[in-house]
């Protein structure tokens, strides 16, 4: 089928479109500390990213694929010490994405959320909003939470040891996709940080400083690469239409003949 971005359609654009055979991405990253050598809009690189990948493996299933404008600002209060960070309510998050998804319906045959911001409290609005939006039962919502098995098990070592913000696993993708915002001087200074967000949230931790990350960045920023991010951009893009496609597997959901059943909870 064909990748549309729902910004740059008109009306009657949109009016126009077979509603059945349609999935809505919606990127959903942040404005947070990464370090002092990637950019601030890092979850918002990394989600737009994986939502383009995914866009093309849904329209090469027979899908149209419908690129949302991204959602940026949301809740970060692990990197609310550092200047640059722009955080906003966990309830702020959930209220707009059930609105978003209220707006959508009728329209999309499902509303998937490519996240790349992986805060406890984000993720917890993300998933507040998805049992709302599922209760309703219009549109199906897809939200792969990368935290969470199946998904993260893909993901690479430094991904799976929770040591992974602004490392090697964020910084590969940076380099592949806007290499120009990494301050490679200094990303290529800075030493590993093995310290596990992971486990410090487990501990109960509520902050980079808390969690061992000073400089907000842990992984291996200097060990990422151009190569493994593009790998990753694919892995991503390849969750993310798994997710959608398992959620549309019920019968008379094809591309073929579309649908529109109640979400599953």
């Amino acid at each position: 089928m064909q990748i549309a971005r729902w910004a740059e359609l008109t009306w009657t654009e949109v009016e126009a479109l077979d509603g059945e055979r349609t999935v809505a991405i919606l990127p959903v990253g942040a404005v947070e500390a990464h370090g002092p050598h990637l950019p601030l809009a890092t979850d918002g690189v990394i989600a737009g990213e994986m939502a383009e990948a995914a866009a093309r493996r849904l329209a090469a299933a027979g899908w149209t694929a419908l690129l949302l404008p991204p959602l940026d600002y949301t809740a970060a209060p692990f990197a609310a010490g550092f200047p640059g960070t722009v955080a906003v309510r966990p309830a702020t998050v959930t209220a707009l994405v059930e609105d978003l998804a209220a707006a959508l319906a009728g329209r999309v045959a499902a509303l998937a959320i490519a996240n790349a911001h992986l805060d406890p409290a984000h993720l917890g609005a993300l998933h507040e909003a998805v049992a709302a939006v599922r209760a309703r039962g219009e549109p199906r919502i897809v939200f792969p939470d990368l935290t969470r098995k199946p998904w993260a098990l893909r993901l690479g070592e430094e991904f799976r040891s929770g040591a992974c913000h602004a490392g090697r696993f964020e910084g590969s993708v940076v380099l592949a996709a806007r290499p120009e915002l990494v301050r490679e001087a200094a990303r290529r200074r800075l030493e590993p940080n093995p310290a596990s967000l992971s486990e410090a949230i487990r501990r109960g931790h509520a902050t980079f400083e808390e969690a061992g990350g000073p400089q907000a960045y842990f992984g291996d920023p200097a060990a990422a690469t151009a190569a493994e991010g593009e790998a990753t951009i694919e892995t991503l893009g390849g969750i993310l239409e798994e997710a959608v496609l398992g959620e549309l597997a019920e019968p008379g959901l094809t591309p073929a003949t579309g649908g529109t059943r109640g979400a599953r909870g």
